[in-house]
């Protein structure tokens, strides 16, 4: 007998066939990244506040798979239908699918009217795969026999601002999708049915890498699939934004693995100074253009970097979910005389750090010289949050934007190396200036997601205090990475 496929391989499958062939028969190839493992960790502590928010009496019953396993789990979702209790992951097997409902309410005890059924996501708005998950879900429990009101999907409002105290209400913001999920049986039908002859195929199916790698999110075997990509010595993939539906589509032809074999004809002025230069194996530095721009900036030179960290679940009054909260920043200080000194901030006590951020942050910039940045967009945002907040620092955060000089366009427009691959980060830009800035010789941060992610567990009370302050050292050391290379850019250019 046929085993059925699980809601969570069908959308798989709607992502890649290939990798839904691997999710069955490769599985032990799956590697899910630290953000992939830390979006789980996230929905979970959704999943737990929604049914608190759905179910404020307690008086609902909780399927445990992992407790009961499948069978058991189905059948007690049999048992308690026969209530009107509050249900949260019931389950479903029907149609060809396996699915478990996240929430499933009467809308008045004791009435005899469908179910409604709750979807919970932890985004901050409703993404086309979490329709079709809806719709796979109402799908197998009409498969199933079971008769359904509303469909919905409750994702987090990012407007909602926290007042604290463990007042969640509100976090979450319901989507009705009733009719459109209701209305999909046919296309989830002949996605059940094209899911199986990849599942029951014996080899896995030949999917060259692109965006479905990505999107709608990471695929646990691109590792495995980039060590099957054919190999080339300038790979199409280091040409930056790729936007043109000329560019695209000639890059759409499996064949087309190697920068030599695009026309310049259909490329942009970047893209063209990547595919040169690379050819070429030469430095593109127009020294000039470059210097003349920041001749006219006034001195001392500030080089300045944030770090910062994003909650779904705030955690402090009076922010937002999706808030970018900044609680660390470096800034070196090129003065007139030639000295460079540099002030930093970090703040790991688990309070927000906002207010002491913003005040030590006008301490170390003063208020003369300019301020260099690298994507200013970030900093100028993150200032910009800081002012609303704090009223009575709004006039002198304001200053500080109005001196902001962004790094980046002038590295854009200027400078290109071979070994930045296509990229202009200033983790791919650094080590083509001084092999010493090589972001891979960081001890245990290297990149902003683990900086961010250090920062939580440093916040955590269960963190000894040994290991916080090596967490500390690190963020640090990483920081300070990030403004030392602005310096030696900005020397080098000068």
């Amino acid at each position: 007998m046929k085993k059925n496929l699980s809601k969570s391989k069908l959308i798989a499958f709607r992502q890649c066939p290939k990798r839904l062939w691997l999710e069955v028969h490769r599985k032990e190839l799956r590697a899910d990244s630290a953000a992939t493992q830390t979006a789980f960790q996230v929905g979970h502590t959704v999943g737990e506040l929604a049914r608190r928010l759905y179910d404020p009496e307690g008086r609902g019953h909780l399927i445990s798979i992992d407790q009961e396993g499948f069978r058991g789990a189905l059948a007690r979702t049999r048992d308690l239908l026969k209530q009107d209790r509050p249900i949260f992951e019931a389950g479903f097997s029907a149609g060809g699918v396996l699915a478990f409902a996240d929430i499933l309410l009467k809308r008045k005890p004791g009435g005899k009217e469908p179910w409604h059924v709750v979807e919970v996501k932890s985004s901050g708005e409703v993404h086309p795969y979490q329709r079709d998950d809806l719709a796979v879900q109402a799908f197998a429990m009409r498969e199933a026999g079971l008769t359904v009101g509303d469909l919905s999907i409750a994702h987090v409002d990012g407007t909602w601002t926290y007042p604290g105290n463990e007042d969640y209400d509100g976090l979450l913001k319901e989507v009705h999708l009733t009719e459109e999920a209701k209305q999909r049986g046919s296309e989830v039908k002949a996605w059940v049915r094209d899911a199986r002859k990849v599942v029951e195929a014996p080899d896995e199916p030949e999917v060259r890498m692109g965006s479905q790698c990505s999107k709608p999110f990471a695929c646990g075997f691109a590792d495995y699939g980039s060590g099957q990509a054919p190999k080339t010595q300038f790979p199409v993939a280091w040409l930056p934004r790729v936007q043109s539906k000329a560019l695209k589509a000639h890059l759409a032809d499996p064949s087309v693995i190697d920068l030599r074999q695009v026309p310049d004809e259909l490329l942009n002025e970047r893209q063209l100074r990547v595919k040169a230069q690379t050819l070429q194996d030469a430095v593109f530095f127009d020294v000039r253009t470059a210097s003349a721009e920041l001749l006219k900036r006034p001195m001392p030179a500030l080089f300045l970097d944030f770090e910062t960290v994003m909650f779904t679940v705030p955690i402090w009054a009076g922010t937002r979910p999706f808030q970018q909260i900044p609680f660390q920043f470096s800034a070196h200080i090129l003065h007139k005389n030639g000295r460079l000194s540099h002030e930093e901030f970090i703040d790991l006590t688990g309070k927000d750090p906002s207010r002491p951020f913003a005040e030590a942050l006008l301490r170390a910039c003063g208020e003369q010289g300019t301020i260099y940045v690298y994507n200013a967009s970030f900093e100028e945002k993150r200032i910009e949050e800081l002012g609303k907040r704090f009223r009575d620092l709004a006039r002198p955060l304001k200053a500080l934007l109005e001196r902001i000089v962004d790094l980046r366009p002038i590295a854009e427009s200027s400078y290109y190396h071979p070994a930045q691959k296509g990229s202009w980060s200033i983790k791919a830009v650094a080590p083509t200036i001084a092999p010493d800035l090589d972001y891979a010789n960081l001890d245990g941060i290297a990149h902003g997601g683990a900086a961010a992610a250090a920062y939580g567990k440093a916040i955590d009370p269960g963190t000894s205090a040994g290991h916080r302050q090596e967490i500390e050292a690190q963020l640090r050391r990483y920081c300070a990475r990030d403004t030392e290379a602005l310096v030696r850019f900005w020397q080098m250019i000068r």
